[in-house]
């Protein structure tokens, strides 16, 4: 399945996702539906993050790791109940794995692929479209929870997430008939809100600190190079397959951010301390509201404690780069935003 990738330019999509509303067609976003009396031990054993206390409709981000604790992906995970979860991946295959677990730990759960197709309704105004189509009641839908409301009859999940962050809601189109209605709704009552087409914007996702599996995170990676060490619960009496992997096993690189504080050409994404390769760029852009180069870089850890003297090459030559942790914390490296159309 493909996925648009830019609508008018990066920059105009990035403007445009930041000051009004998109509508997204993620429907590759695609949905592995565990059902049956062992579906919450199964959907516990494949990652690391406590999932013991998930309340119905409660979505989480989780990464899902092997036993190796190397990453399998980093989807959400909506609990309809303790026998009936989805797992809304992106990048890489999770039913053949889950069918896998469900076989060798003979675990009594049926892994489906259902007929759900996401779309992403996303930006500042996101509330107030949506509120047109469903009615008010949108609103009392909490950060990472979903409900279900009715749509010509037909019963959605909506979930207040999304990949950006600049706020909006997912819904999980169940009837292929009703997806271009709604698409079609969504643009007729939010014309007066510049509705348009959009999709995932590097420029929004990079300033935000969001991760893209197989890019900036792989099946070799740990949560804990990536970052992502908030979910993963390493105290909690859970039986999960990775956990005890990772409350053993060493970090031996950590995903990082750098600025560079003008446009740049890069040559090759290495990352170097004098000659020796002490990094790679896995993700990179130019801010039009900060005005800088940011970039993520999977640096080897033994090389952090003298990263202050970091460099690239570029068709300028080698450039230096400040370092600092994910996510960009903007205020802290003395950056300051601007609106579109303004300058510094």
């Amino acid at each position: 399945m493909l996925l648009p990738s830019i609508f008018r330019s990066l920059e105009e999509d990035y403007w445009h996702l930041c000051e009004s509303v998109q509508v997204w067609d993620v429907s590759v976003q695609r949905q592995v539906e565990i059902t049956g009396p062992d579906t919450q031990k199964l959907v516990q054993l494949m990652t690391p993050r406590d999932l013991s206390q998930a309340e119905l409709g409660q979505c989480f981000y989780a990464p899902l790791c092997d036993e190796t604790g190397g990453m399998i992906n980093d989807p959400i995970l909506i609990k309809h109940s303790n026998n009936h979860w989805w797992l809304s991946i992106a990048d890489s295959d999770v039913l053949l794995w889950a069918k896998g677990l469900a076989t060798g730990f003979g675990l009594d759960a049926l892994v489906t692929e259902p007929d759900i197709w996401p779309l992403a309704v996303q930006g500042p105004k996101a509330e107030e479209l949506l509120s047109r189509i469903f009615g008010k009641e949108i609103s009392k839908i909490l950060f990472f929870r979903s409900s279900t409301f009715n749509y010509q009859g037909t019963k959605m999940l909506v979930a207040r997430s999304g990949w950006s962050k600049q706020g909006g809601f997912e819904i999980y189109v169940n009837d292929s008939e009703l997806g271009g209605q709604l698409w079609d709704e969504l643009f007729a009552k939010g014309e007066d809100l510049n509705v348009g087409p959009g999709c995932p914007n590097l420029i929004e996702r990079i300033e935000s600190g969001l991760l893209s599996f197989g890019g900036d995170m792989g099946y070799n990676t740990t949560p804990f190079e990536c970052g992502l060490d908030k979910y993963v619960s390493l105290d909690a009496d859970i039986e999960s397959l990775s956990l005890e992997e990772l409350r053993t096993r060493k970090s031996k690189t950590k995903l990082i951010g750098i600025v560079i504080d003008r446009k740049v050409n890069l040559i090759d994404k290495r990352v170097f301390i004098g000659s020796n390769v002490v990094g790679k760029i896995t993700s990179n852009t130019w801010s039009p509201r900060y005005s800088v180069f940011l970039a993520f870089v999977r640096c080897e850890l033994k090389h952090l404690e003298d990263a202050q003297n970091l460099h690239v090459k570029t068709t300028s030559g080698e450039v230096s780069v400040r370092i600092t942790d994910l996510p960009f914390d903007f205020e802290t490296l003395g950056l300051t935003g601007i609106e579109k159309g303004t300058s510094i």
